[in-house]
């Protein structure tokens, strides 16, 4: 007899049906985002609720809004990871009813109704402020970088854009001078470069010739828009510089600030600025609004430190205590 607990053989057959309940605990997070979602009108945040009697049917809001946020609950980000989770993980087996939504339907319902899930974001905050949770007056706000899909050598500046283009003229010269040499060559002994070396050359040359054709066509939609930095797969993001560790990130820049007696973000704001310094006031005055206070204190870092953001919070009544830089 062997003194190890066994578990149950895969081969057993069960003569009653699982239950799908039993999955979860009753104390389990994952029935507050059910609970949560029955509790909203979607079609009045915005939702499409009503489908064509003609068609394919598809997945309710409801249940595609429920996946979003244990998602966002348990920082599962992406839609590919998230259909993974739909087929192995018991609390969203238990949450989707077994339904597996694929990814690009994930990722469509994210894209196609940021608005309806910006006034769930509300919605939520309206909840906590109604059980009680929002009754500190004390908020910390800071910054965020978030990296976008689009890569460092798909982001241009100005400065950027004429290293390149004097690199470029480098190269083309010293391949030139090689064409030359070749030449040269030639005519005085008669001898000849091999035919592989002037064929890789010249496809060199028609390689740097084309970049800075992309290069030039950059510049020329800075001139003609008056923007000063252009990133070619997400128009909207920006270079910004973060630490020494990482100096450059092409992203955005997402101001929370967060109630600090439960630490529940309050109100947030999607920025493309590489600094904090003029988002103090804005954010403060979002959070007293969020939270329904007459008097809030704000609290955040010397990055936020700015004269003109101190005295419009003093103007709308909100007390800032920011750390004074070095500078």
């Amino acid at each position: 007899m062997t003194r190890f607990i066994e578990g149950t053989s895969r081969d057993q057959v069960t003569l009653l049906p699982e239950c799908l309940d039993d999955y979860v605990e009753e104390d389990n997070p994952v029935r507050m985002v059910d609970a949560f979602v029955e509790m909203l009108d979607l079609g009045a945040l915005g939702f499409d609720v009503i489908r064509e009697v003609t068609g394919r049917p598809g997945y309710r809001p409801s249940l595609m809004l429920r996946i979003y946020l244990y998602g966002y609950v348990n920082q599962v980000q992406s839609s590919r990871r998230l259909e993974r989770e739909c087929g192995r993980n018991l609390e969203l087996i238990w949450l989707a009813g077994r339904l597996k939504p694929d990814f690009k339907t994930i990722a469509d319902f994210r894209k196609d109704n940021g608005a309806a899930i910006r006034k769930v974001c509300q919605q939520f905050v309206a909840l906590c402020r109604d059980i009680k949770l929002l009754d500190s007056d004390i908020v910390a706000i800071d910054g965020s970088r978030f990296k976008a899909v689009n890569a460092k050598a798909k982001s241009f500046t100005r400065e950027k854009l004429r290293r390149k283009l004097g690199e470029i003229d480098k190269a083309i010269e010293r391949y030139l001078m090689e064409l030359d040499r070749a030449d040269e060559a030639l005519a005085k002994t008669g001898s000849t470069v091999p035919i592989t070396q002037i064929i890789r050359t010249s496809r060199k040359l028609a390689h740097l010739h084309k970049q800075a054709e992309r290069y030039r066509s950059v510049e020329e939609r800075m001139d003609a828009t008056g923007e000063t930095q252009v990133s070619l797969s997400d128009p909207d993001a920006k270079a910004m510089t973060t630490t020494a560790r990482m100096p450059r990130v092409v992203g955005y820049n997402v101001q929370t600030a967060v109630e600090a007696k439960h630490h529940l973000i309050v109100a947030h704001e999607v920025t493309t600025l590489g600094y904090d310094r003029d988002a103090l006031s804005t954010m403060a005055v979002a959070a007293r609004d969020a939270m329904e206070a007459d008097e809030i204190e704000a609290v955040a870092d010397k990055g936020y430190y700015k004269s003109e953001e101190i005295l419009a919070c003093e103007t709308a009544g909100i007390t800032a205590t920011v750390s004074k830089p070095l500078t």
